[in-house]
């Protein structure tokens, strides 16, 4: 997929720590696939219009990505935590936790949020208030982080937490 600007190069380092193939390839895979899934699940388009849209997107939801007149942009997505589900559980993952200030939306569709669909309802919410919603520990845990970067100016250069479990132990350890 083309992209408009490139991945901080402190976030890209972020994102290829203690990963099996580190590369540029897998962490730009990482941001892309964030702002795909925003785009299917929210509507919200993350990127630039200045460039009109792609010219050759792929077919599915980049097709309807570039739909939108927007060009993905990268250089604004910043890597906040990362997240390993502990062993034995039926669904396991390993998340990346990525944001982007608002600003970057830069094209919305309608109706992809809607009563029958994975997300039912879309607001905005300020951060204080979100971190007493019922969310899952991990999801209070990178809103706790979240809240942290922005005290420290979101700060490139800073670690990132990566949580996992370790014979049994949580661990957070810095990235």
């Amino acid at each position: 997929m083309c992209v408009a600007g490139a991945l901080d190069p402190h976030v890209e380092e972020k994102l290829n720590a203690r990963v099996l193939r580190p590369s540029p390839g897998f962490a730009r895979a990482i941001a892309l696939a964030a702002i795909r899934e925003t785009f299917e699940e929210t509507g919200l388009a993350l990127g630039v219009s200045d460039f009109g849209a792609p010219v050759a997107a792929p077919p599915g939801a980049w097709a309807r990505f570039a739909a939108t007149g927007v060009y993905p942009a990268l250089d604004d997505i910043d890597f906040l935590a990362r997240a390993i589900t502990p062993p034995g559980r039926a669904r396991r993952f390993d998340a990346r936790f990525l944001v982007i200030d608002a600003r970057f939306i830069a094209g919305r569709v309608e109706g992809v949020v809607h009563p029958e669909a994975e997300l039912v309802d879309l607001v905005w919410t300020p951060l204080d208030k979100a971190r007493e919603l019922d969310l899952p520990n991990i999801t209070r845990l990178a809103l706790d982080d979240l809240a942290v970067a922005l005290s420290g100016g979101l700060d490139r250069r800073r670690p990132r937490p990566f949580y996992r479990e370790l014979r049994g132990k949580r661990i957070r350890e810095a990235l």
